[in-house]
């Protein structure tokens, strides 16, 4: 019997003897495209035919694109599973793999991330509260702290960590948090069990908006998530509140932030994702009021290596069992 093939979409970085194990269960390919057209034309020419699973890192979008109705519809219908590696999925369209016949199954790395992202988190947070940004600047301009120096940054301990999207990045960051003496609140779109709160407090979208001093967004973005945090969001919040943000750039609306940043409906902010990545609004660029980072939530080698490895494992049990170790919320 030919043995099924195993498509490899994006670069491995540590789990190399992990994927080398998959030829055990099928035949491992790459794509010979490096663009969404010819790669959608390398399906339909037959050459992905017998690929039954696929591995796909987050850059790979520059060979694939967008996985959207179009391009899964172009998909060989050998094709059954698809292990993305990472905790996000936004550039998978799950109604459109659920929708197609077969259903094609995907799975995330769901947990491996959540220490990672958090620690940068926090990094973010304690930068902004404590305005360190501006003399960061200001130092390797040779101007020491600053002429004149910033206006002074507040301490972590008392302050009010309020999470949207209280999932396992969230609730990892709520247990960093408490190490300052900060408490936390949260809205989720689900109330938590008490063992998973662990002690955090339940509240209203509004409340959560109105009473947190740092509010860190942990949420999946998708149609109903995209741009939740706008204008009339900031209009709530404290004016000595900073946000943080190391979910998906497209969770908060940035012409906005950048509004609410220069009229003072907010001290601050903390960013590691953007609305266009690699492009960044340049109004949050020439604002030192803002902590950036160019996506490293999970710039670890650590992290990155159980990623890979949990993502391959997905495939294995995909190939040997019929269902992934971690699929998609949609489609559980």
């Amino acid at each position: 019997m030919t043995k099924p093939k195993i498509l490899l979409l994006g670069e491995l970085d540590h789990a190399h003897k992990q994927w080398d194990s998959l030829s055990e269960l099928g035949e491992l390919i790459t794509p010979s495209s490096t663009n969404r057209a010819d790669f959608i034309a390398e399906c339909q020419s037959g050459a992905l035919d017998g690929v039954v699973a696929a591995y796909r890192t987050f850059v790979s979008v520059k060979i694939t694109g967008l996985f959207d109705s179009e391009l899964i519809n172009a998909l060989p219908r050998s094709w059954k599973y698809l292990a993305h590696c990472g905790a996000g999925y936004d550039q998978i369209d799950a109604e459109a793999c659920s929708a197609r016949d077969p259903p094609l199954l995907v799975s995330n790395v769901p947990s491996a991330p959540d220490d990672a992202t958090a620690d940068t988190a926090i990094f973010l947070m304690l930068g902004a509260l404590r305005n360190f940004n501006p003399s960061m600047v200001a130092l390797r301009q040779g101007t020491w702290r600053g002429a004149p120096p910033p206006a002074l940054g507040h301490d972590p301990q008392g302050k009010v960590l309020g999470i949207l999207g209280m999932g396992g990045i969230g609730r990892n960051m709520k247990k960093k948090a408490e190490v300052f003496g900060m408490s936390t609140i949260y809205h989720n779109r689900r109330r938590l069990d008490d063992v998973q709160s662990a002690g955090a407090e339940y509240v209203s979208f509004e409340d959560l908006l109105k009473r947190s001093d740092v509010l860190s967004l942990n949420l999946p973005l998708n149609p109903k998530t995209r741009h939740i945090i706008s204008t009339e969001q900031f209009k709530l919040m404290k004016p000595t509140a900073v946000v943080v943000n190391t979910a998906r750039g497209a969770v908060i609306d940035e012409a906005a932030l950048v509004d609410a940043l220069d009229r003072g409906l907010i001290a601050g902010a903390g960013l590691d994702v953007f609305e266009k990545e690699p492009e960044i609004h340049p109004g949050l660029l020439k604002n030192d009021k803002v902590m950036l980072l160019p996506h490293m939530g999970t710039w670890t080698s650590e992290t990155q290596e159980k990623m890979e490895e949990w993502a391959i494992n997905n495939i294995r049990a995909a190939l040997q069992t019929g269902k992934l170790n971690s699929p998609i919320f949609e489609q559980q």
